[in-house]
């Protein structure tokens, strides 16, 4: 196994009854990798993340991730790897109303009875990086859905997770604030280093990942990377390549 590789399948499968969602899928993520997966309805973009995250099991094939084989592991085992080297960041926040943004971005260290004072060092980077700084004491319900989803990603990132999945994390935001999060995830990887993998089906999100997988009836089939070219450029291949695939990957 490549070194550096933080996930990798090996013709993965995944049926539900009689329906194969997913097909002989042979996938490597690097380490410090922004890659988006996109695809129509149907596509298996979801599965996919999902069996990566260990929230599904797949039926065929097998995963490594960070070298460790999931069909080595059981259930707790695979909770306490979820837990512990996974964040993540949905589309609805998943925010809890009762606790300032604070106490939301630091639930997963107070129940890990982290000590206080790393909790303060490991949060001040994170929510000046994500312009939030100024929120801390605020909560869920006062805030703007850009400031909700920056605060959920602070939370996914607070652990110092080897990957964070995040699932249509613009979909509920205006283009304003979806493009002031894609910036600041950009840079956060950028930054730190943190994998993410990211379900998208929006070209423009995708425009600010290094890398782009496309599926089409439980397969992959198409990837592009973004190399030296603009985010303009990268944008208008991802288009291109949607119109190529069957209009757009929704």
């Amino acid at each position: 196994m490549n070194a550096s590789a933080i996930i990798r399948t090996e013709n993965i499968s995944k049926a539900y009854g009689k329906t194969t969602v997913l097909k002989n899928i042979d996938l490597t993520v690097a380490s410090g990798e922004f890659t988006a997966v996109m695809g129509p309805s149907g596509s298996g973009k979801s599965t996919l993340m999902n069996v990566l995250s260990t929230i599904d099991r797949f039926t065929a094939g097998d995963v490594w991730l960070e070298g460790q084989s999931l069909l080595a592991l059981d259930k707790k085992d695979l909770r306490r790897f979820r837990q512990e080297r996974m964040g993540f960041v949905f589309q609805d926040y998943n925010l809890l109303d009762m606790l300032t943004v604070k106490e939301n971005i630091l639930l997963p260290l107070s129940l890990r009875k982290t000590k206080p004072r790393e909790m303060d060092a490991r949060l001040m980077p994170i929510v000046q990086a994500l312009s939030i700084a100024d929120l801390l004491d605020k909560y869920p319900g006062e805030l703007s859905g850009g400031q909700k989803q920056r605060t959920a990603c602070a939370r996914a990132l607070i652990t110092k997770p080897a990957i964070v999945y995040a699932d249509e994390p613009t979909g509920a935001l205006d283009s304003r604030s979806a493009t002031q999060l894609l910036e600041e995830l950009a840079a956060l990887n950028r930054k730190f280093g943190t994998t993410i993998l990211m379900v998208t089906h929006d070209a423009y999100a995708a425009s600010y990942c290094g890398r782009v997988i496309f599926l089409r009836d439980g397969a992959i089939v198409n990837e592009m990377y973004a190399g030296d070219q603009s985010q303009r450029a990268f944008y208008d291949r991802i288009l291109e390549t949607q119109s190529l695939l069957g209009g757009k990957l929704r």
